[in-house]
């Protein structure tokens, strides 16, 4: 039986490659994002696979809601969401923070992944079938300088994604949590508001993750028996590791 995936956040990085796996499986495809252009590129790209693209800012709960009600024949039983779009602003501390950048990644990280998640599930449960992926970061667990409004909403997806294991033990639903480390893509881009220089620092000298390489995890927890759930992925490239603990020394 053809399944059916929605991926958040399709247009770039994780989102795109994660289309692009599952299209090599012939999955049917909902893919969303806010670049319609982008949107168009993916639809032409697949003539053979099933795809529904739709022009969607998660942040706006009334276009998700209409999202999901809206889904076409063929489309409406979604047995994976891939909670994908999200995004970090700013690398400031927290005395210099841009309020607006902190009230993106909430909007974007925290509230945008309820939102689709809340519209999707009720479905789920009545089929007694889905999975919930969840694209979170090391973030949420090792904080580092600047991180904090951003690393505080992946610690919510951690927490959120655990607790919602917990309201579905009744059911056959899986919930992962993905939590890459240093991986390249636009995401430092959109960090640094553009500046493609300061995004190229980043990686200088590394070899960091790929959205394949996430996409490839993503296809992975859903292909396990279905009785297994993988609950966390945390995954970082080898010229990775949490640091240690950092003391400051008055001299």
């Amino acid at each position: 039986m053809q399944k059916t995936i929605c991926i958040t956040g399709a247009t770039s990085g994780f989102g795109k490659a994660c289309a692009e796996r599952f299209a090599q499986e012939g999955w049917r495809l909902i893919v969303t994002g806010r670049r319609t252009d982008r949107l168009k590129e993916l639809t032409e790209q697949w003539r053979d696979v099933p795809v529904h693209a739709v022009e969607l800012d998660v942040r706006d709960l009334a276009a998700v809601e209409a999202m999901v009600r809206d889904l076409p024949a063929g489309f409406q039983n979604v047995d994976v969401l891939v909670n994908n779009a999200g995004l970090a602003l700013g690398l400031q501390g927290a005395h210099q923070a841009d309020l607006q950048d902190w009230e993106t990644m909430i909007d974007t990280n925290i509230k945008g992944l309820c939102y689709l998640t809340r519209c999707l599930l009720p479905a789920m449960v009545a089929r007694n079938q889905g999975h919930i992926i969840n694209i979170g970061s090391i973030a949420g667990t090792y904080p580092y300088p600047g991180g904090n409004v951003y690393g505080a909403t992946k610690a919510f997806v951690k927490q959120f994604s655990r607790n919602l294991l917990t309201d579905l033990i009744h059911t056959k639903i899986r919930v992962t949590n993905i939590e890459p480390g240093l991986s390249e893509s636009e995401f430092s881009i959109v960090r640094f508001h553009g500046d493609k220089d300061k995004a190229d620092a980043v990686y200088r000298g590394t070899e960091p993750l790929t959205p394949t390489d996430i996409a490839e995890i993503v296809h992975w927890v859903t292909s396990v028996p279905p009785h297994v759930n993988i609950c966390t992925v945390e995954v970082m490239p080898v010229c990775q590791s949490c640091g240690p603990l950092a003391i400051h020394r008055e001299v």
